[in-house]
């Protein structure tokens, strides 16, 4: 402890002490020397590091640090020329320069693994011998540091010597060659090939390598030791990227040229996890994206669109045979090159319409005329037992096609939906690009919204029947799919009211629960102007029930017993809401110019008595019978015959017929045993439009199976002008109650001529809307250039169906003559402006 007065106060040591010349720097540069080569001998341990220390400290201090700093440097460098490099020239063997140079080795691959194991373990001694004694030789050299080294802005000496080691071992020239080759090259290219023989399959020392690319990773460009200028970054890393990509290119082009699309995609998957493995136990976790980025570029870029089109294990084979870990394989090495999946999108899409239009054709190719009956086809409105022998007509075989048709479409829906869920991770990009395909060769199909709506009748009429809640749902949830598809939904929509009306008339609908359901996903799909009307359809038949019901008090009250035997089911529609031209009504009658049908007199006296019942609390209403729909059920009695067994008694049958099969049954009340009506006189007596009364009279006279009355001449074709007909008294049926047949009353696929008149009319309705779309925009625009007021039309009727040009031009042109518009004949375009 220093005391005395005044505050302790330490004074360096006078420089009287301290030598002059340069005897004192020999002397103790030679203590340094001679401690450095102990060190550097492994022999340290009798070395006193104060003793050294306070030398180093001796020589700084006199101002004479830069020459030690040259000294070891100097000293590093001889040690390094005569100590290490002779005996990392002695591991390189002819082999190893020939495998640099790009020769031939001539060596087995275990020789080379080991020859360039012993030149790796030789120079990975040489370096951590160099760290061990640049450790130690710090810590004696540590006020050279501090103090010399941070005043002159000097590297420190541990730095200085990590530079020596990488000029003068790893930039060294191999003298003993005439090649231009340094210890770098050598260790780049046995590195190297360690990792081509590993990728070959063979077992490599992964350490030993780790160890050399650390060695790397702690050697700069520069004494600056920027992170950028690392030596594994510049050197090796651009090398071994360079014969990785030479590599990968090669097996590509192999595997283009000898495998299959399978197997590509297998060996790339399994080089991926390769060389992500490697990056983390044999070289740098940082080459991992550059590797994989490599692999992407040589392996899955450059010739993707070949193996995506190989016959027989391309694209193509992996969705028909349904090779899902193949797809999902696919899918992942293709969302590494491209996140937009460019390639697999367009891929998928153009196999959706491909085997989408191959449904279209086989549809649109096929005869129904010629078409053999499938097992369990009839058709409807024959005996049951006549069914079973009888071949399907062409209107059926087309229908039951139309429906396959659908079922097929959403096979193929189904097919990629489970391929999107289970390969594709649920991609929302290729879930966009199937629907688009699937709504293009869906709408290439020229009947898409009549068949769509022929499947859903199917199922609401027979097609859920005895399934749970959950498979209805699925149905339900697979024909709002499909109506989402289609864009002319406006058309769809015209069928399905078609469809519709002739279920819920004829008793056809399974559910009515289900209906409405339908009605209701229809209606979020598609909006409520398309759903409005079907509503009003159900609301319809809701009130019929409580008006049938209430008119069969209103009859009892009435006490009229004679009334009373004829009980009455109304059914009250709506017209705008039903299509009357669709549901069985000849075409005069569908166009507002009907013929009022002749009834007979007990049906007159029910009709008035119903008519005063209704507009009792509805004036202003106008009642029309529609004698073409609704059906009564008549009491037959036929008379017994002189022949034995089932005619030689008395027959009574209680007979199901439509309104017009009544009206035509009751004019037979009056006539004679063997007295006939002709056709002429039964529709001059009943008013009954010539096709309906020659359908009617075809289900009553000709089908076996309500065959009440009989038909001269007795062969199997229509009725027509000319024929007569009488009653049938040799009739006999096993059943009490008969159903007659209703031809009109089955949805089936339209021919020709109905599926012409139906697009006019859809043609005739869209001119409408056209025309109130375009007043309602130009009333709120006023003024509006053709080109503008075009593409907003468009945007407003694409969710209803796809406008025509032509047809816009020519609505336009009818407003203008109609005032609605004029032109703009000032206007540099063409503009028109809204007349109030």
């Amino acid at each position: 402890m220093i005391s005395g007065r005044g505050r302790g106060k330490i004074r360096p040591p006078r420089r009287a002490i301290i030598g002059h010349g340069d005897s004192d720097f020999d002397a103790m540069w030679e203590l340094l020397r001679s401690a450095l080569r102990e060190i550097h001998e492994k022999n340290a341990s009798k070395l006193s590091f104060e003793q050294l220390y306070r030398a180093s400290y001796k020589i700084v201090l006199k101002k004479l640090g830069d020459r030690l700093y040259d000294r070891v440097k100097e000293f590093e460098e001889q040690w390094f020329a005569a100590e290490v490099m002779p005996t990392i020239r002695a591991l390189i063997t002819s082999n190893l320069v020939n495998i640099t140079t790009g020769g031939i080795s001539g060596a087995t691959a275990n020789e080379r693994r080991t020859t360039g194991e012993d030149f790796l373990k030789g120079l990975k001694a040489s370096w951590e011998d160099h760290i061990t004694v640049m450790n130690m030789t710090t810590d004696v050299l540590m006020y050279m540091d501090r103090v010399y080294c941070s005043d002159n802005r000097k590297a420190s000496i541990f730095t200085t010597a990590m530079g020596l080691f990488r000029d003068h071992i790893l930039r060294s020239p191999l003298s003993s060659t005439d090649q231009n080759l340094i210890t770098f090259d050598i260790l780049n290219s046995v590195i190297l090939d360690q990792i081509g023989m590993e990728r070959e399959g063979d077992v490599i020392n992964k350490h030993l390598i780790r160890s050399c690319v650390y060695m790397l990773e702690g050697l700069y460009e520069t004494d600056e030791e920027n992170e950028n200028d690392k030596l594994y970054h510049t050197v090796f890393e651009v090398e071994f990227l360079n014969s990785s990509r030479a590599f990968y290119r090669n097996e590509c082009l192999g595997l283009l040229r000898d495998s299959d699309a399978s197997t590509w995609l297998r060996q790339t998957n399994m080089r991926f996890v390769e060389e992500d493995a490697r990056s983390r136990t044999t070289i740098a976790v940082s080459t991992a994206p550059k590797i994989a980025a490599v692999v992407e570029q040589e392996m899955i870029s450059s010739h993707l669109q070949e193996f995506l089109a190989m016959e027989g294990s391309g694209i193509k084979a992996m969705i028909e045979n349904d090779r899902y870990d193949d797809l999902t394989l696919l899918y992942q090495l293709i969302s590494r090159v491209d996140p937009s999946k460019e390639p697999l999108k367009n891929a998928l899409q153009a196999r959706v319409v491909e085997l989408g239009s191959d449904i279209n054709k086989t549809i649109l190719n096929t005869d129904f005329a010629n078409l053999p009956a499938e097992d369990g086809d009839a058709a409807e409105g024959a005996d049951k037992e006549k069914d079973k022998a009888k071949k399907p007509n062409a209107a059926s075989k087309a229908t039951a096609a139309a429906i396959k048709w659908v079922d097929e479409v959403l096979q193929l829906k189904d097919k990629f939906d489970t391929m999107w869920r289970k390969c594709l991770d649920e991609d929302l990009i290729l879930q966009t690009a199937l629907t688009k395909s699937f709504s293009d060769f869906i709408n290439l199909f020229p009947r898409c919204s009549e068949y769509v709506s022929l499947f859903i009748d199917d199922n609401l009429k027979r097609g859920i029947k005895g399934k749970t809640e959950g498979e209805v749902d699925e149905v339900l949830d697979k024909a709002t799919t499909l109506i989402r598809y289609i864009q002319d939904k406006d058309m769809f929509e015209r069928y399905y009211k078609k469809h519709l009306a002739r279920r819920l008339l004829h008793g056809k609908s399974e559910s009515a629960d289900v209906e409405k359901q339908m009605i209701s996903r229809m209606k979020l799909e598609i909006g409520n102007a398309f759903t409005t009307k079907l509503e009003g359809m159900f609301k319809d038949m809701q009130t019929s029930e409580d008006l049938s019901s209430g008119y069969r008090n209103y009859v009892r009250n009435l006490g009229d017993l004679d009334r009373k035997q004829i009980d009455l089911g109304i059914n009250v529609l709506t017209s705008n809401h039903w299509p009357m031209e669709s549901m069985g009504g000849s075409k005069d009658e569908a166009e507002g110019g009907r013929q009022n049908c002749d009834w007979p007199a007990e049906i007159n006296t029910l009709q008035e008595s119903f008519k005063a019942f209704y507009l009792k609390e509805r004036n202003g209403r106008m009642l029309t019978w529609l004698g073409f729909l609704g059906n009564a059920d008549i009491r037959c009695v036929f008379p017994k015959m002189k022949e034995s067994g089932n005619l030689g008694r008395e027959r009574k049958y209680e007979i199901n017929v439509t309104t017009y099969g009544m009206v035509i049954l009751l004019l037979f009340n009056d006539l004679g045993d063997d007295e006939t009506l002709s056709f002429e006189e039964i529709q001059e007596r009943t008013n009954i439009p010539t096709t309906d009364l020659s359908r009617v009279l075809f289900t009553i006279s000709v089908l076996p199976k309500c065959r009440v009355l009989t038909k001269d001449p007795p062969n199997k074709e229509h009725p027509k002008p000319g024929d007569k007909f009488a009653f049938n008294k040799c009739f006999w049926s096993k059943a009490i109650k008969i159903k007659a047949p209703v031809i009109s009353g089955v949805n089936k696929v339209e021919g020709e001529e109905e599926r012409k008149e139906t697009e006019d009319r859809n043609d005739e309705h869209r001119g409408n809307v056209i025309d109130t779309v375009i007043v309602r925009i130009m009333k709120a625009r006023k003024e509006f250039t053709h080109q503008l007021l075009v593409t907003e039309v468009i945007s407003q009727l694409t969710q209803r169906f796809k406008p025509d040009l032509g047809m816009m031009k020519r609505r336009i042109e009818s407003l203008i003559e109609r005032e609605y518009l004029e032109r703009v004949e000032e206007a540099a375009t063409p503009t028109y402006r809204y007349l109030a």
